[in-house]
């Protein structure tokens, strides 16, 4: 049996030292909207323009980062052909039933070189507020706070990023959408599973299962201008920006929650297509590729990770 169909972003789940000044932050500041809160603690959010039940989870930990990152599939039937071609692949599969989280059905999980958490699942209802279907407004609820449209994608921190990519564009029909060279090697890539510039994205790290940073969409550069705004007033700590990508070519603000967990508001970005070619930067202009208008690296930047 064929895979009927691409993988997308699906959830990410994230721990937070703070629950209370979390949600706040997450709800007023980023403008997400909270769906429920689960018998364990866990709360689950949305951006009003998702279909699906949540797209981020919160989990109370003593440390910051990430637990895992979902890609919703088309079928249930695909699950399986997905677990057939990770287990040949030779990465242990396992098995999260429907109902582990409200509105999800069963997953398929696993981990990677890197030592990040992916889970696989093809179900999840929906839940309000979400986008109009007939007669479609531009939204069915007032936007509000940095207005994020839905969560986009996750960059990640570990080893074994060669073995990592490989395995996202054999296994999971991932394509290389662009990469950074270096001298020792291959420090860097963006991967995307459609048509964005990329829907997860990995830089070499030394320890295994860290996270740089989530992002969410925003329609325009005015917003990225608007979000930075939101920031200065309510004092949230500030990475960089706004300012804008060489890689990607998204325009963007970094700075973090109330736990350390960088996010990122961006709009923008290239189209790719399955016959585009990978775009590849090296040491000579890795500066201008990761901020083109600062046209430099920012350490602080590439090290800090939760």
């Amino acid at each position: 049996m064929a895979i009927s169909g691409i993988l997308r972003p699906g959830f990410v789940q994230i721990r937070v030292l703070d629950m209370p000044a979390a949600v706040e932050y997450y709800t007023k500041r980023v403008g997400l909207h909270q769906v429920c809160e689960g018998p364990d603690g866990r709360v689950y959010l949305k951006a009003a323009d998702e279909f699906d039940h949540h797209s981020i989870v919160l989990r109370r930990a003593e440390h910051a980062g990430v637990d895992l990152m979902s890609f919703k599939c088309l079928d249930d039937a695909d699950l399986d052909q997905y677990e057939k071609r990770i287990v040949e692949y030779g990465i242990a599969v396992d098995h999260v039933p429907a109902g582990e989280q409200p509105g999800v059905g069963r997953r398929i999980g696993f981990t990677i070189p890197s030592g990040h958490r992916i889970e696989l699942y093809a179900h999840a209802d929906q839940s309000d507020p979400k986008p109009y279907s007939h007669n479609p407004h531009v939204w069915s609820v007032e936007p509000h706070g940095m207005a994020a449209r839905r969560f986009d994608h996750a960059l990640l921190y570990g080893p074994n990023i060669d073995q990592v990519t490989d395995f996202f564009v054999k296994v999971l029909d991932f394509r290389l959408a662009e990469r950074v060279d270096m001298p020792d090697g291959l420090l860097a890539v963006w991967l995307t599973c459609g048509m964005k510039a990329h829907d997860i994205a990995f830089v070499k790290y030394p320890e295994p299962g860290k996270l740089h940073h989530i992002s969410f969409e925003l329609e325009n550069w005015q917003a990225v201008g608007n979000a930075a705004d939101i920031i200065t007033h309510y004092d949230i700590s500030i990475d960089i920006g706004p300012t804008r990508h060489g890689i990607t070519r998204g325009q963007t603000i970094y700075f973090f929650d109330p736990s350390g967990n960088r996010n990122e508001v961006f709009a923008g970005g290239y189209t790719y297509y399955p016959d585009s070619p990978t775009r590849t930067w090296d040491e000579t202009e890795v500066g201008k590729g990761i901020f083109y208008y600062e046209r430099k690296m920012n350490d602080a930047f590439l090290s800090v990770v939760t």
